[in-house]
């Protein structure tokens, strides 16, 4: 433990990567990079990255854009309560701090989907406060190099992990000992095959010398993956079409779709166009089914989504309009902020 922080240091110094955000002191930015970062591979949210500070340098340019707009610039990324939040935090930063991104831990807490980690991240980059950043990088490492068991989906095992990092953390360069564990865990001691006969932990590893890494670190629970099913309704008319916001507290919030039947099980195309929701939005109409696209897996973390569209050609008459429901031109389809599914539906 005496010697962890210079060693780390001295691998960091040699391998750290070199990304967009290193060094940046502008809180804000880091804000924005550690939040895209959350369920997000680097190679994917790099360019999201550039792109989204670019359009909205600040605070106040965040805070005053649409929710359409932010939620547009965020399309791909996935996660989309984290562009809600971000839009949210922005505005209460305007309101609270008066435009002044908040410099000490406590109140970074308070902005709206910043957790422990972030606030730890953002407060030790952008201000150098001794707080640890623990995300599943510094899990894996410091329970494989320390052969911890205990398991890190429970509160006593983030609360050991903690006052571990606490312990080894040096006060005085926080930023870099923070990032120095992330990019040792990412690129060193990562989930599978670890770099292990060239590790600059090697003779102190507990999770080597036992022959633990594919034990460390420990979950108690098993993640359950929930199956859905959705029958897009591609309703064409003339050079127009129908879209929905979708509201309930969900996936995809916020974003847009074509009408939409959800089922637990896969429906036939008879059984969709049979359906009480397609009967009912279509009773006023004389139709006839165009195609039928083929059907899309789209994999969350929790949930497996199958998705399939059926173009619907309007020949006489209107649709119930519902009061969620726009009517669009299909070249302004690309306008509206929508799902990767979506896109892929689109598409198809």
């Amino acid at each position: 433990m005496r010697n962890f922080s210079k060693t780390i240091f001295e691998w960091y110094n040699q391998n750290k990567r070199e990304l967009p955000w290193r060094g940046e002191q502008d809180p804000y930015k880091i804000w924005i990079s550690e939040i895209i970062l959350q369920q997000t591979r680097i190679a994917q949210g790099w360019n999201y990255y550039l792109r989204f500070v670019e359009r909205f340098p600040t605070v106040a340019q965040l805070a005053e854009a649409s929710e359409d707009e932010v939620l547009k610039y965020w399309q791909g990324l996935g996660y989309y309560s984290r562009a809600r939040n971000l839009h949210a935090g922005a505005k209460y930063i305007m309101e609270f701090h008066k435009g002044f991104f908040p410099e000490n831990h406590a109140d970074i807490l308070k902005i709206k989907g910043v957790g422990e980690y972030t606030a730890a991240a953002i407060a030790s980059f952008a201000f150098q406060l001794p707080f640890p950043a623990i995300d599943g990088n510094v899990f894996r490492v410091l329970t494989r190099i320390f052969g911890i068991s205990t398991p890190i989906d429970t509160a006593a095992g983030k609360k050991e992990i903690t006052d571990l990092a606490m312990q080894l953390m040096d006060s005085k360069n926080p930023g870099t000992f923070n990032q120095s564990l992330m990019d040792f865990g990412s690129l060193q001691c990562t989930p599978s095959l670890p770099k292990c006969s060239d590790c600059c932990f090697a003779f102190s590893c507990v999770a080597k010398e036992q022959n633990l890494t594919t034990i460390l670190p420990v979950k108690s629970q098993k993640t359950s993956i929930k199956t859905r099913y959705f029958y897009y309704l591609h309703i064409i008319d003339g050079e127009k079409t129908y879209i929905c916001r979708r509201s309930a507290k969900d996936i995809w919030q916020g974003l847009y779709e074509f009408p939409l039947i959800e089922s637990e099980k896969t429906l036939s195309q008879e059984e969709v166009l049979a359906h009480s929701f397609t009967v009912e939005l279509l009773k006023n109409c004389q139709w006839t089914v165009e195609t039928i696209t083929p059907v899309y897996k789209h994999q969350l973390s929790h949930q497996t989504i199958f998705g399939q569209s059926i173009v619907i050609k309007i020949k006489e008459g209107l649709p119930i309009i519902r009061e969620n429901m726009l009517f669009v031109l299909e070249k302004d389809l690309v306008i509206y902020p929508v799902s990767r599914l979506m896109e892929r539906v689109i598409g198809g």
